[in-house]
């Protein structure tokens, strides 16, 4: 059964018990070793911290450093870091497909974009699929596609990836914001591989 969507707006809101999430995930070559050291590191004592707030503890403070993490990752992601598949139209099709392949079967997708090395995805998982099925298929799917095309073999995905639970609406327009306009404050200009939920 999938959640009741309503309009305020240009942005659907969705009502009832399903999360949303957005999800960042990149290529294998995008981030050096050494920054993703620290990120691990970093996104640890966050969790941890996460677990030991009290109840009520605002969510704007975890939501700063939630994006103050990300914003470390993404500055070096929209430098252009790694080989960039995804500025092949072909790579970035299969990957932006694959996103959107069960959109309104499996989740409801809010915000995407495709970028030269990395992707984001806003969207709410319906049950019984979780997180972590639904990534691993995107992954899964555009990996082996990409590999093939490009004639290649290796890991095409970093295995980890960026997710943060979006806890009210407020942060949900500010995410769907900056993933529409990622392309454009990347410096990459008519970039077709944006998106929402029925592009």
């Amino acid at each position: 059964m999938s959640p009741t969507i309503r309009s305020r707006g240009y942005l659907p809101h969705l009502e009832g018990e399903q999360p949303i999430y957005f999800v960042t995930f990149r290529l294998a070559d995008s981030l050096p070793r050494e920054l993703l050291t620290r990120l691990r590191k970093e996104r640890q004592l966050l969790d941890r911290t996460e677990e030991a707030a009290m109840p009520g503890a605002p969510d704007r403070i975890r939501m700063k450093a939630s994006q103050a993490l990300l914003r470390k990752a993404e500055h070096c992601l929209d430098n252009g870091a790694g080989k960039c598949h995804m500025r092949d139209p072909r790579i970035a099709k299969i990957v932006a497909d694959g996103i959107r392949l069960f959109h309104g079967k499996r989740y409801e997708i809010l915000a995407w974009c495709v970028m030269p090395n990395h992707a984001h995805v806003v969207f709410a998982p319906f049950p019984p699929y979780q997180l972590q099925t639904i990534l691993h298929s995107w992954k899964s799917f555009s990996a082996q596609a990409a590999n093939r095309l490009l004639q290649r073999s290796g890991r095409f995905w970093q295995p980890e990836y960026f997710d943060h639970l979006v806890r009210n609406e407020e942060s949900l327009v500010r995410i769907v914001r900056y993933v529409n306009e990622n392309p454009r404050k990347a410096g990459l200009r008519n970039w077709p591989w944006v998106g929402g939920p029925f592009s």
